[in-house]
C-alpha cells in the first residue's frame, strides 16, 4: 500500500474515531435513546447493498422514508450523512484497497470534498423545513435523471488514465468540492463523479476509488456537523449504520455484481415519485403558512 492510501486511512481513523466518541456521548446525554426499527435496518441493508453496485444509496433511501413517512422531512439530511458513516469506512477500506489510481488524484479530490461537506452541511444542519423539502425534492428528481441517463447509455465511457494532469486536475478537484456541498443536502455524489471524471478521460474503476475515498472521510466530518445540532434522526441512522454495512459486505464479498439496468429504471420511477410528493409537501406547507416562523435551535436540536 502506498504512503498516500497509508494516510488517507489514517485521517480516516481519526475523524471516525472523533465520530464515534462524539455519538456515544451525545447518546448516553439523552433521556430517550430512539432504537432502530427492523425497516430501519431493512432500509439500510437494501439501499446500501445498492450503494455498493454502484446505484448509490441518497435518492433510494430518501424515497423510502419519504413513502413511511418517517423520519420527518427535516431530519432526513441529516440521518443520511450521520448514518452513512459506517458504510463510508466500509467501502473505503475495500475499494481503496485493491482499485489503483494516482495518489496525488485521490488526496486532493477526497481534500475537497470534505471541504465541500462541512461547508455544506453547515448550511443544510440550519436550514428550515420547507426549503430542505424543495431541495431534496430537486436532488430526487436530478437523482432519477441520472439513472434514466444511465439506462439509455448516454454517460460517458471514460478513458484509459489512472490520474488527471493540468487542467483536468483542477477541475476534477472543483467538481469534487461541489459534490462534497451538495451530498450534505441529498444529492449523491456517486453519478455526477463518474460523468466528471469520464469527460476529464479517467479509467472508470480509478472512480471508485476516488468516490468511496471521498465518502468515507467527508461523512465523518458532515456529521459532526449534524451531531451539534441533533438535526438527524437517531434510530433510522443507527439502523442505517449497521445495516448499511451489512449490506455493503454482501453486495462485494457474496452477490458482487447483478444485472442493474432493471433495478436502476425501477429505482428512478420511484424516486421521482418520492421527489413530487416531497415538493407537494412544500408546496402545501407554503400555501397553508405552516413552518414560516420555523427555526432551528442549534444548541438543542430541535424545531421550534
Amino acid at each position: 500500500m502506498n504512503a498516500a492510501k497509508v494516510a488517507l486511512f489514517a485521517v480516516l481513523a481519526v475523524l471516525s474515531g472523533i465520530f464515534f466518541l462524539q455519538w456515544i456521548r451525545l447518546a448516553r446525554r439523552r433521556e430517550l435513546r430512539e432504537r432502530p426499527t427492523g425497516s430501519d435496518l431493512g432500509i439500510g441493508l437494501l439501499t446500501n447493498f445498492g450503494d455498493a453496485l454502484g446505484i448509490g444509496s441518497y435518492a433510494p433511501t430518501t424515497a423510502l422514508y419519504k413513502f413511511r413517512g418517517r423520519p420527518s422531512d427535516e431530519l432526513i439530511p441529516g440521518t443520511l450523512n450521520v448514518g452513512s458513516v459506517a458504510v463510508g469506512i466500509a467501502e473505503t477500506a475495500i475499494f481503496v484497497t485493491v482499485i489503483a489510481v494516482d495518489p496525488k488524484l485521490l488526496l486532493a479530490m477526497v481534500a475537497s470534498a470534505t471541504a465541500g461537506a462541512w461547508l455544506g452541511a453547515g448550511i443544510v444542519s440550519r436550514m428550515r423545513r420547507r426549503s430542505i423539502q424543495r431541495f431534496m425534492g430537486a436532488a430526487l428528481l436530478i437523482a432519477a435523471a441520472f439513472f434514466v441517463i444511465g439506462n439509455l447509455g448516454a454517460f460517458p465511457v471514460g478513458g484509459v488514465a489512472l490520474g488527471l494532469p493540468g487542467w483536468r486536475f483542477v477541475v476534477a478537484v472543483s467538481a469534487n468540492f461541489v459534490f462534497g456541498a451538495l451530498n450534505t443536502i441529498g444529492i449523491g455524489w456517486y453519478a455526477p463523479s463518474m460523468v466528471v471524471l469520464a469527460l476529464l478521460g479517467l479509467n472508470p474503476m480509478a472512480a471508485y476509488p476516488i468516490m468511496m475515498g471521498s465518502g468515507g472521510v467527508m461523512l465523518p466530518v458532515a456529521g459532526l456537523r449534524f451531531l451539534r445540532t441533533g438535526r438527524f434522526a437517531w434510530g433510522p441512522a443507527l439502523g442505517m449504520s449497521i445495516g448499511g454495512v451489512v449490506g455493503v459486505l454482501i453486495a462485494v464479498f457474496i452477490v458482487k455484481s447483478l444485472p442493474l439496468r432493471i433495478l436502476r429504471w425501477l429505482v428512478a420511477a420511484v424516486v421521482t415519485y418520492a421527489a413530487i410528493v416531497m415538493l407537494r409537501s412544500a408546496r402545501a406547507e407554503a400555501a397553508s403558512g405552516s413552518g414560516a416562523g420555523e427555526r432551528l435551535n442549534t444548541k438543542r436540536g430541535a424545531v421550534t
